[in-house]
């Protein structure tokens, strides 16, 4: 329990990834730094993750126990199952209001990370339905199985990295498919904007004819034609059948889910008369997406823009994690949705910025802002997970948007 008016250098609000990677680099420039997260445990979501990285297992939570094991060494407080509801700058400083009391920093880092979209289907409200996230927490973070057979409803990245795991877990999948079509799912039912999602991870395919024939196919804008004559029963990915012409139509059970009522759709997403069938699960994994989970900046005052190509509205920043608000800092997923060794790689980028701000650093700051900066390039440019086609452009416009208002003092 902390005291009442506690004060350091640096509050870090997340333990995941960007949060911890900031808090070692921090605590490394000298400063006392306190990372809170409303979880029980450190780590984030890299908790449940692993999967394929340049020949090997990146596994998450070994990356986490490192990260952890690290902080300990330098003395950075970790504060685990704290919420924060308030943020208030008086001065010079912060005044973050918590369900232990109040801490007080000069500088604060935003490092949030994101949340899941909710995808709403006939039938979600009962027990046996879960997010494709929470599906995740029970098989990897608690290894228990979140049923004998389920159904992933939402063809995303989210969902086919999910789904690997699951199978590599041994959970059993009846299948990927498709939403039922309506305003709040939107082009995430239609096969067409699937396909083409699906053909910019031409990488991931499990085959190197998969792999070879998804470029070819988006190079020559072929995915309307192939989303015509794509198998009705869909194709095997990883022995999980991928099918972008079926939709789930309503999840169905008397106390717990019992089964889904699937259709066939055509290439429009569009049901097809006389196509549902009902399909034996005992739970379902809703895949929505993610979207930058940014309510703290907003209520420290920061200005949003809107980038769908990293998850929707995110807080205006400058590339060096700076926002407009003085002493206020973002990494991670709150700033874009992008893969884990993204978001560690900006925390360091953070922690140079503040080290900087704070003249913790000295003369060669300037040089290791740079070098941070390069870091995170070269780190999304190899991301084996790319969320959304066109990340890279979208921060560029980002960071040229800061440059023509924030630094020109508008």
């Amino acid at each position: 329990m902390t005291s009442k008016g506690e004060e350091t250098d640096l509050i870090i609000v997340g333990a995941g990834p960007a949060g911890l990677s900031a808090a070692n680099k921090a605590a490394e420039y000298g400063l006392r730094v306190t990372v809170i997260d409303e979880f029980p445990e450190p780590g984030g979501r890299m908790l449940g993750q692993f999967h394929e990285e340049s020949g090997h297992w990146w596994v998450g939570k070994q990356i986490a126990d490192e990260l952890i094991a690290e902080a300990g060494r330098r003395g950075v407080r970790i504060r685990c199952g704290v919420s924060v509801y308030g943020m208030l700058k008086v001065d010079d400083r912060f005044e973050v209001s918590t369900s232990i009391g109040a801490l007080f920093a000069p500088r604060v880092l935003l490092a949030t990370g994101a949340a899941e979209i909710p995808m709403p289907v006939q039938g979600w409200t009962l027990p046996g339905v879960m997010s494709i996230g929470a599906a995740q927490v029970m098989a990897n973070v608690n290894f228990v199985k979140p049923g004998r057979r389920g159904l992933i409803v939402g063809i995303n990245v989210l969902a086919m990295a999910i789904a690997r795991e699951l199978s590599v877990s041994g959970v059993s999948l009846a299948g990927i498919v498709l939403p039922p079509a309506g305003p709040l799912a939107g082009a995430a039912a239609k096969p067409k904007d699937n396909l083409e999602l699906l053909m910019g991870l031409s990488h991931l395919a499990p085959s190197p004819i998969l792999r070879m024939g998804s470029r070819i196919a988006r190079s020559c804008n072929l995915a309307g034609w192939i989303a015509n004559f794509f198998p009705r029963k869909g194709i095997r990915m990883w022995d999980i059948p991928l099918q972008l012409r079926t939709a789930a139509v309503s999840i169905n059970g008397n106390e717990r889910v019992e089964s889904v009522t699937l259709a066939q759709v055509d290439a429009k997403g569009e049901i097809l008369d006389g196509s549902q069938w009902e399909e034996p699960v005992d739970f379902v994994a809703l895949a929505g997406g993610l979207y930058p989970l940014a309510e703290l900046a907003s209520v420290a005052g920061c200005p949003f823009i809107y980038t769908p190509e990293l998850g929707g509205h995110l807080p205006l920043h400058s590339e060096q994690m700076r926002t407009p608000v003085e002493g206020l800092y973002v990494a991670g997923n709150i700033t874009g949705v992008e893969s884990a060794l993204v978001a560690m790689s900006q925390g360091r980028l953070a922690a140079a910025s503040i080290g900087v701000d704070a003249d913790a650093i000295g003369s060669g700051g300037d040089r290791i802002v740079a070098e941070a900066m390069e870091e995170v390039g070269r780190t999304r440019a190899a991301a084996l997970i790319q969320f959304q086609p066109g990340i890279a452009e979208a921060r560029r416009g980002i960071y040229r948007l800061w440059q023509e208002t924030i630094e020109v003092g508008v």
